[in-house]
């Protein structure tokens, strides 16, 4: 979440904090202070005495530099804001901020395609397919992304104010270390993932915290974030933990943040594609899909080691497809329909 930051702060957030917050705003008040110096000796500032600066002038900062306190005509031609990138405030609202419009983004734009692009829309004649489910879906979304947010933000705090493990220089650990921390990375997350689930499906917690999810059977990828806030924020632990038990290089990081994003859309498109080579070591579209029919089955996340370990492994198999019903239906359908005619 670092390099996001600063990546924001480089191209926007310096530029808004400076407007919000000037620090010739704050030099201005101190300079006007009454017995600090002869009016005779201090230039108007006129660019930031205005009622805003005024008001603004009493909110907190950090100590400002002497050279803007000494210097009046310094201060009136600095563009920054008084609290700069390290300060924790500016930060915490930052962070919320970058995240919220990130997680709305990243959402939209990869369960809209694969939405449009992969997901068919044959299944929305399904008999379980509900009455406006991807309304349905994206509002549960919606709802749940700003407590999960604020839920999630100490471990990006302590992220980039450098708790965490992770480094940027990749002679740190070489580059084997950083090819295998990719490995390593899904492996630890996909267990742990894998027990939180399971325990999620425990009766004292399953009604309330993670049944709202399985409201969608036949999901579509609009699904894949529809969570109550606690089930998506405990199923998200395990990625913010790594860091701070591994090191993992800070750009591969977010990199894999986006990857566990758009795999969690693309298992809920209900596809049922089966026998492929990597069927029975992938945890994929085809294995989701059971668990959201049957609910008991196929836990993990990437993998099925940990199902097949905990014995709650479902093969995936052609007479399964939900897309059967479907066409049953169709045809029952059709049949109603040629009866009606004759």
């Amino acid at each position: 979440m670092d390099v996001l930051l600063n990546l924001a702060d480089d191209y926007l957030l310096d530029k808004a904090w400076a407007a919000v917050l000037p620090v010739s705003a704050f030099t201005t008040a101190y300079t006007n202070a009454p017995g600090l110096y002869n009016s005779s000796h201090v230039p108007d500032l006129p660019s930031h005495s205005s009622a805003w600066s005024q008001l603004i002038s009493y909110i907190p900062h950090p100590p400002l530099p002497d050279e803007l306190l000494t210097s009046p005509l310094v201060a009136s031609e600095t563009v920054a804001s008084a609290w700069p990138r390290d300060y924790l405030p500016r930060q915490i609202i930052s962070l919320l901020a970058v995240t919220l419009v990130g997680i709305h983004v990243l959402y939209f734009t990869f369960a809209g395609l694969s939405y449009k692009y992969i997901f068919d829309h044959k299944m929305m004649k399904h008999p379980r397919f509900l009455k406006n489910q991807v309304k349905q879906e994206i509002a549960m979304s919606l709802r749940g992304f700003p407590t999960m947010t604020l839920l999630t933000l100490p471990w990006f705090i302590a992220e980039v104010r450098g708790y965490s493990m992770m480094y940027n220089d990749v002679a740190k650990y070489g580059w084997a270390y950083l090819i295998f921390s990719v490995f390593f990375f899904l492996a630890f997350t996909d267990y742990c993932i894998y027990w939180i689930h399971r325990w999620e499906h425990h009766p004292i917690c399953y009604k309330w915290l993670h049944k709202p999810h399985h409201k969608w059977i036949i999901p579509t990828p609009f699904a894949s974030h529809a969570f109550h806030p606690l089930d998506g924020y405990a199923q998200g632990l395990p990625y913010h933990m790594f860091v701070f038990v591994f090191p993992m290089h800070s750009k591969l990081y977010l990199g894999m943040f986006v990857f566990v994003n758009f795999w969690s859309i693309f298992i809920h498109d209900s596809d049922m594609i089966t026998g492929h080579p990597l069927e029975k070591i992938v945890n994929g579209p085809a294995h989701h899909t059971l668990h959201h029919i049957y609910f008991t089955v196929n836990y993990g996340q990437y993998f099925t080691w940990a199902d097949r370990m905990g014995k709650s492994y479902r093969q995936p198999l052609s007479e399964l497809d939900p897309m059967l019903q479907v066409q049953a239906a169709e045809a029952k359908s059709a049949k109603a329909a040629l009866g009606k005619e004759e």
